[in-house]
């Protein structure tokens, strides 16, 4: 059975399709512009949690926060997330200034305090103005309902051009078993973990332990594996909420259901991770990288990573240059085992390189393929059984304008 066969896309679907969750945003005055920029997701139930964080060594206030708030329990009830300020390298005053959000979260909700996350994303460097957030978090109560899905979305975007988000349904104990994701995310993307925030919530009943340890493994293969610009963020984070609603038995490896559980929690975060790096500033396509044939998984992954994190690949699909040179160079460099007589590499299915060595090929039907808003690029290293998938975007020259005028 594959993937596929085990959960089913929601159309429509949200982060509230999940029983016990609302949602919803509104607008503060974080933005300069008439945009939402404070957003919370809300379960009537404190539910079982679980997060993985930035490995940038500067972390991010709210990142503290959160965790703090996960290690009292591993639950929380609510998360509160403002865009347009990140609240990042901003020391004591920016760790006073998370607690008092989640603070007033906690009493605009009516829950305890180590039942609230908190996430920013936005402006490095500069202190939350704490008389408008406080205040956008008093109302916030009014706007967090069944259909606030996209208004939540909409109040986490900075540079996204558009809101990702997505519901699979399985069967668990004969029950439907929702899982719904959203995330934002698109420069400053190359985690392990990068700026990117991602929400995943569901209806399953399920400890924190296994959440925490189904997240981590996913994330791996998944948020793990997109690059847009080969910069970590401060202030990356993915919560997974459970709220135990669904009215199935306890959900953990060796029940029969566990897999398609998985497996559908795994395509949500795919998903999500696909669509940052599409949305990915000033990008035009989306590009994939699968490895094969790798002598280990940390090779495979490393080499993907390596290859659609180039900037002269990345350059080559904005282009329509079917360059195979730059993707054997960008191998090379992951400081990864490779033997070098024994490389394919194709692009999409035009075969540019066989055991090492070039193979002619339609140099105009590769253009006209690497025109497309999907770049499919394959490398076979023929010395294991390893592979990985990793995905990115092209480089455009909006990108360079719209970080050469971030703060502007």
């Amino acid at each position: 059975m594959n993937d596929h066969e085990q959960f089913t896309v929601v159309p429509d679907g949200g982060l509230t399709t999940p029983a016990g969750f609302r949602a919803g945003g509104l607008h503060c005055g974080l933005k300069k512009v008439e945009r939402y920029d404070l957003g919370a997701v809300v379960c009537e139930v404190p539910a079982a949690a679980a997060a993985v964080y930035t490995l940038n060594a500067f972390q991010a206030a709210p990142l503290k926060v959160t965790r703090e708030s996960l290690a009292a329990g591993g639950k929380l009830q609510a998360v509160v997330v403002n865009s347009g300020n990140a609240n990042a390298c901003t020391g004591k005053q920016g760790e006073e200034d998370a607690r008092t959000m989640r603070a007033a979260a906690a009493q605009a909700f009516g829950v305890e305090e180590h039942l609230v996350g908190v996430a920013s994303t936005g402006v490095i460097g500069e202190l939350l103005p704490m008389d408008k957030l406080g205040a956008g978090i008093a109302r916030l109560p009014e706007r967090v309902k069944l259909d606030g899905s996209d208004d939540f979305c909409q109040a986490i975007l900075t540079t996204d051009l558009v809101q990702k988000m997505i519901c699979v349904k399985v069967t668990v104990d004969g029950r439907p078993v929702y899982i719904a994701g959203a995330a934002k995310g698109s420069g400053m993307i190359h985690p392990n973990m990068a700026t990117m925030l991602g929400f995943i919530t569901t209806d399953a009943n399920i400890d924190a332990d296994p959440l925490q340890k189904l997240l981590s493994g996913v994330t791996d293969s998944t948020f793990n594996m997109i690059t847009v610009d080969g910069d970590t963020s401060t202030n990356d984070m993915v919560v997974a909420m459970a709220s135990g609603l669904s009215g199935s038995a306890k959900l953990a490896p060796g029940h029969p259901d566990w897999e398609a559980f998985a497996a559908g929690f795994r395509h949500v975060s795919e998903y999500l991770a696909k669509a940052i790096a599409r949305d990915g500033e000033g990008a035009t396509k989306l590009v994939e990288v699968q490895v094969n044939g790798a002598a280990s998984i940390e090779a495979a992954r490393a080499i993907a990573k390596t290859i659609v994190g180039s900037s002269l690949v990345k350059s080559a699909c904005f282009g329509a240059d079917a360059n195979w040179g730059r993707i054997i160079a960008a191998a090379g460099r992951a400081g990864q085992p490779l033997n070098t007589e024994t490389v394919d590499i194709r692009i999409g299915d035009i075969s540019v390189l066989e055991q090492s060595r070039p193979v002619k090929f339609d140099e105009e039907r590769a253009a006209e393929y690497l025109k497309g808003d999907l770049v499919e690029i394959h490398v076979d290293l023929h010395m294991g059984t390893h592979q990985a998938t990793a995905w990115g975007c092209d480089l455009t020259y909006d990108y360079v304008r719209i970080n050469a005028a971030y703060r502007t």
